[in-house]
């Protein structure tokens, strides 16, 4: 008697399930608003763009320095107003005998330009996020992976590029007022929370 192995090599049925699962989720990149509703505002106004008038008071108040940040205007009883020759107003006070520390810019409208540190940090790296998406999907199909690590393993890459994109932009520039009180010369990083916070979610359809 005589036996005859076969062997099934058929892999359609999981081509098919991996179709069905991508289809059916999506990674999301960004800053979410129940992790921080301030961050995400901050997040929003770099990326879209945002012009920002006063609504109660007739100036905005910006600082100038590490103080007047870390500060409100009524932390200090010895503040005072000056005009400067090009019709800036600015809130300074007494330094010393002769010197004048220029503590806040009160501004009647301040421009933010669009920044899409988001957008742009997809938009330039999806070849890259593509090949790594596909070398993926061929772990899945060999049994390396499942496909709750494909997700996992994208989404942590995608978030990676558009990090080091954000830290890599310089254009548009920050306006001089504000690179005077940073500590680098990135227009979306100071501290470096605003980085920290992008992070991805895996959603079910």
């Amino acid at each position: 008697m005589s036996f005859k192995v076969v062997r099934d090599n058929n892999i359609i049925p999981e081509i098919v399930s991996i179709i069905e699962k991508l289809n059916k989720t999506e990674i999301h990149i960004g800053i979410f608003g129940k992790d921080d509703s301030h961050l995400l505002m901050i997040a929003n106004v770099n990326e879209f763009g945002c012009s920002i008038k006063p609504r109660r008071a007739k100036r905005l108040t910006i600082p100038l320095n590490k103080r007047a940040r870390e500060n409100s205007p009524r932390s200090f009883n010895d503040l005072f107003t000056l005009r400067a020759a090009s019709g800036e107003l600015y809130l300074v006070r007494k330094k010393g005998k002769d010197q004048l520390e220029f503590m806040y810019w009160l501004a009647k409208e301040v421009h933010i330009p669009e920044r899409a540190f988001i957008r742009g940090g997809f938009d330039s790296n999806k070849d890259r996020f593509g090949k790594r998406a596909a070398s993926l999907l061929k772990s899945v199909l060999r049994g390396k992976i499942d496909m709750d690590a494909f997700f996992d393993t994208m989404g942590d890459f995608i978030v990676g590029e558009v990090r080091k994109y954000m830290t890599s932009l310089r254009n548009p520039p920050n306006a001089s007022v504000t690179q005077r009180t940073k500590r680098g010369s990135n227009p979306l990083i100071d501290t470096g929370r605003l980085r920290d916070a992008i992070t991805y979610k895996v959603v079910k359809k």
